[in-house]
């Protein structure tokens, strides 16, 4: 049953892929190590590749489902957080990165992510917080984390808590296609872009 509805989901997006032009303007946040190169790199180019810690950003935009993307990753050290708030003007999403095994700094994910949506630049943004490293052992799972997390303190819009392993690229369907139902890019790419005449 899940099958069908992901598929269902996923032809969907394929559809409405042809309505848009213009890319939605992603955001990957998180603390170092999280993960979010990795991600970026997966979605953009299929294959897990060797990163280095991010000083500053990277910045691409690709194809995924048929949606255009323009990613954002955003180095997550402590000394480079205070610099998100500049990239927060016109993005249509944050996707936080959270490394699933690090119970250690699960505290400081927190407290990031909910000084993030303090912000009012992200006050219409929607949120999918990917609970990366899935694979590792005594990782912490969704529903520990939702309860960590306390999303619906954080944001009063859409939301969305998907368990990932970015180099392998698990999970990564899932809660892009969980996004990408009414809950997300139907509200991301519908109020922020074009249709084609």
């Amino acid at each position: 049953m899940g099958n069908l509805v992901s598929q269902y989901l996923e032809a969907a997006l394929d559809r409405m892929a042809n309505y848009w032009t213009k890319p939605s303007r992603i955001l990957l946040l998180g603390l170092d190590g999280a993960g979010k190169t990795t991600l970026l790199y997966k979605m953009k180019l299929g294959e897990a590749i060797t990163t280095i810690p991010t000083i500053g950003f990277n910045v691409e935009t690709f194809k995924y489902k048929n949606i255009e993307f323009t990613a954002w990753d955003i180095g997550g050290q402590s000394k480079l957080r205070p610099l998100w708030r500049f990239y927060y003007e016109g993005a249509d999403a944050v996707i936080f990165v959270i490394d699933s095994a690090d119970r250690y700094r699960i505290d400081e994910a927190v407290h990031e992510l909910h000084r993030v949506f303090e912000d009012d630049a992200l006050r219409d943004c929607k949120l999918l917080v990917l609970a990366n490293k899935q694979d590792q052992p005594d990782c912490m799972n969704v529903e520990e984390l939702r309860e960590k997390l306390s999303l619906h303190r954080v944001t009063r819009n859409p939301s969305h808590i998907s368990k990932t392993v970015a180099v392998s690229g698990q999970g990564i369907d899932e809660g892009m296609i969980s996004v990408g139902s009414s809950r997300f890019f139907v509200l991301v790419v519908y109020g922020k872009t074009k249709k084609k005449p």
